[in-house]
């Protein structure tokens, strides 16, 4: 028993130091060797943000349907920027890394999760920044429970991992299919419940948006940062039964893809 605890001790610490390899590359790669290019993980989620914030308060005043609109974009647009990051970044994934896959320690998986969790780190970082300078202006409100906006967080990133592994994957096998990644990103738009909030949906509409497990981390989220002041609605366990079932079907396809894998 002892022994076998051991060896699985062995490949987890060989699976850390191959994923932090993967991620100082990856960084290297994006940002160069400047130190100015690291902020570019944070920054460019940032300027998204605040550039969405400016125009919607320049749209809506201060507060559209009793909620403040600048914490409510804060909140939507940075669980948009990661979902749109992770797709982007899973395109093609295996092809850009193919060299890398001649290690033996190197998986096709291994090159996934070391830019899912850059981008995860990435914008969340970015969410802070945008809120702490609004919190001290007093243009947002405190964080009403951290336990949990950052629990959804964690499953947020948990199916948006999934999602983009199943759109990576897809990339991989059809380039033809891979054209209508574009397509399928703006069509979801609707469903990821970043420019509304449930309760002010009419009840036929809303039974139909919480079909969408985006829309149940961003009311999750929305519910972390705003409290009981801000209805919302949601169910943590239908969010974590989505993110497992897109994980496994993702793993599925990743293990079918790699066959397919082109040596650029």
């Amino acid at each position: 028993m002892q022994s076998f605890c051991t060896e699985i001790a062995d490949k987890a610490a060989k699976k850390r130091r191959t994923i932090n390899a993967l991620l100082i590359r990856e960084l290297m790669l994006r940002f160069g060797h400047g130190n100015i290019g690291f902020m570019w993980l944070v920054g460019e989620p940032l300027i998204l943000t605040v550039g969405v914030m400016i125009v919607w308060s320049f749209i809506y005043g201060e507060h559209n349907h009793g909620v403040r609109v600048i914490p409510l974009v804060l909140t939507g647009y940075t669980m948009l920027t990661l979902l749109r990051h992770m797709v982007n970044r899973f395109t093609h994934c295996f092809r850009q890394n193919s060299g890398l896959l001649f290690h033996r320690s190197v998986r096709p998986v291994d090159t996934m999760v070391a830019r899912g969790l850059l981008e995860a780190i990435g914008v969340l970082v970015s969410f802070f920044v945008a809120y702490i300078p609004l919190y001290l202006l007093e243009i947002a409100e405190p964080v009403y429970d951290y336990g949990i906006l950052l629990s959804a967080w964690i499953i947020y990133c948990f199916l948006c991992f999934g999602f983009a592994m199943v759109i990576g994957s897809v990339s991989e096998l059809s380039d033809t299919l891979e054209r209508f990644i574009g397509a399928i990103m703006y069509l979801i738009l609707p469903l990821t419940g970043v420019f509304y909030m449930v309760s002010w949906m009419p009840q036929k509409v809303q039974k139909v948006v919480l079909l969408s497990p985006l829309v149940h981390a961003a009311e999750m989220f929305r519910a972390g940062y705003f409290g009981p002041t801000v209805p919302t609605t949601w169910s943590i366990e239908y969010l974590a039964l989505w993110a497992l079932g897109l994980n496994a079907l993702g793993w599925w396809l990743v293990q079918y893809a790699q066959r397919n894998i082109e040596i650029e």
